[in-house]
């Protein structure tokens, strides 16, 4: 499915559906190296699926909701394939989006997600009514939620012990660290 991120559009899936996965793949056009997302309503599901001390959820805590994306070294609550490298890597984000918070509520797991943006695309995808000409027929569903926004989530890879930036994004990454 298609929906609104504080960021900009995403497609995403339920974790476990690996046709699903593949669908995204062939869609965006990704290789089996591109590191999903865990698109997760609370700190709580973040706990779930990564490893977190106690330094790191305090940086967590004081950045969530919002425009980040956390690299983390995942459990074994991450399918395998999912997993990056050889330190089994996940990343994690809790969206600060009042039309995707509420369907992860609803759907009560987290959801497994990229951002929209297709196959020789500068950017993502931002109007809802080109997202339906040009993926109806290869998604199940696309959620309204108006006109997108171009800038993606700032990914932070906290697994080590120094936190490191993969991309500059929405997110200000200076904040971040000097929390």
């Amino acid at each position: 499915m298609v929906y609104p991120t504080d960021t900009s559009y995403a497609i995403g899936c339920h974790i476990g559906d690996k046709r699903a996965v593949d669908r995204i793949r062939q869609i965006r056009r990704l290789d089996d190296k591109h590191l999903f997302t865990l698109m997760c309503r609370d700190l709580s599901d973040l706990g779930v699926y990564a490893r977190v001390n106690n330094q790191v959820f305090r940086q967590l805590k004081a950045h969530t909701p919002g425009p980040f994306t956390f690299v983390l070294e995942a459990t074994k609550e991450v399918p395998r394939r999912l997993q990056l490298g050889k330190r089994k890597q996940i990343g994690l984000r809790v969206p600060d989006n009042r039309i995707l918070l509420s369907l992860l509520e609803t759907l009560d797991e987290p959801l497994l997600n990229t951002t929209l943006m297709l196959p020789g695309d500068e950017f993502p995808l931002i109007d809802p009514y080109d997202m339906r000409d040009l993926l109806e027929h290869q998604v199940d569903l696309i959620i309204d939620g108006g006109f997108g926004g171009i800038d993606e989530s700032t990914v932070i890879d906290l697994s080590g012990d120094v936190p490191e930036l993969l991309r500059e994004g929405l997110g200000d990454f200076s904040d971040f660290v000097s929390a």
